[in-house]
């Protein structure tokens, strides 16, 4: 099968098209590859900064939708069947990967393979972010970050079939469209006083809950605009810069900053997937999640999928585009 493998830790020079073994099927899901989420940890991966370095050459990817060859008996999905999938193991950029079956879900039927692509590692990592780890209710404020990205516009659903008034925090007006087109209520250009902003739109009160992939200087000014008993959720670091935090501030105005790993969690606590998974069906069928695909690459431009990850260009869920489907 084609696959793109990370041969050198050199970034998105580092990947090189070649052809491998399909892997076995053992108490897998083989799925038939047809599109495959594109994400900021594969950029880490190809560079050896991810948390996970695993041994060269490997195939990246963790997330992708297609078509079932086989699974497994009393697996949730059968041959033939339109799915999305997570792969612990990687191996997504690739015509053919193995998951396990508990993370393989149905595709609703009006979306896309594009669409589903970027789907579970997206929204699941939103609905933990947002109601596990953030108890977010109906009628409070949140604030998203890297609004127009995949998690932010995933995000930004969520939030909404919560019942949560959302602000966006973009970088542009190009952003802002399509933080709009998400279904956010405010959006707000990050170049800005989005701080007072926030302030002045809930009438003094400051955010509920601030869901942060970026850190850096988006974290510090996030802490200034939470309203008492707010929850700053830590989500990533795209800025680059790890912030601190002096926790004296916490103390003073009873805020939280809560950390966020979705992937880490279920390896504690699996039985979550199947909850949440539920709950995003439910509004996928509401019309409530309306994943936005941004670029859509062929397999061959692996790389240069993650040099528009890597020079913030991207919006919506870039994905990879592997067979005609």
């Amino acid at each position: 099968m084609r696959a793109l493998q990370v041969q050198r830790l050199d970034g998105p020079d580092g990947l090189q098209l070649v052809e491998i073994p399909e892997p076995e099927a053992d108490d897998m899901v083989l799925i038939d590859v047809v599109a495959a989420g594109v994400s900021f940890p594969d950029l880490l991966l190809s560079r050896g900064q991810y948390q996970a370095k695993p041994a060269l050459p490997f195939v990246p990817g963790v997330e992708v939708a297609g078509v079932v060859r086989s699974a497994p008996a009393g697996a949730g999905v059968k041959p033939g069947e339109r799915v999305m999938g997570f792969s612990f193991g990687l191996g997504g950029f690739a015509e053919v990967a193995a998951i396990q079956p508990e993370m393989v879900f149905r595709i609703p039927e009006r979306w896309s393979f594009e669409a589903a692509a970027g789907v579970v590692m997206n929204y699941h990592t939103a609905h933990f972010s947002l109601h596990r780890r953030g108890r977010v209710k109906a009628g409070e404020v949140v604030v998203i970050h890297g609004a127009a990205g995949g998690v932010g516009t995933a995000a930004i659903q969520v939030a909404r079939g919560a019942g949560a008034r959302v602000f966006a925090v973009v970088s542009d007006e190009r952003k802002a469209g399509v933080a709009r087109k998400a279904g956010a209520h405010e959006v707000l250009l990050s170049t800005g006083d989005w701080v007072a902003q926030v302030r002045e739109k809930t009438g003094g009160m400051g955010a509920n809950v601030v869901l942060d992939p970026v850190g850096g200087d988006i974290f510090d000014k996030s802490l200034k605009c939470l309203a008492p008993e707010g929850r700053l959720l830590v989500v990533g670091f795209a800025g680059g810069r790890i912030p601190e935090v002096q926790v004296n501030r916490l103390l003073l105005r009873n805020i939280d900053v809560v950390g966020v790993a979705w992937g880490a969690f279920l390896l504690h606590e699996p039985t979550l997937t199947p909850t949440i998974a539920k709950d995003l069906e439910a509004m996928a069928e509401q019309g409530i999640l309306d994943p936005v695909v941004g670029s859509v690459f062929p397999l061959e431009q692996g790389a240069q999928a993650l040099r528009e990850l890597e020079a913030r260009r991207a919006t919506g869920k870039v994905v990879l585009r592997v067979r005609p489907g």
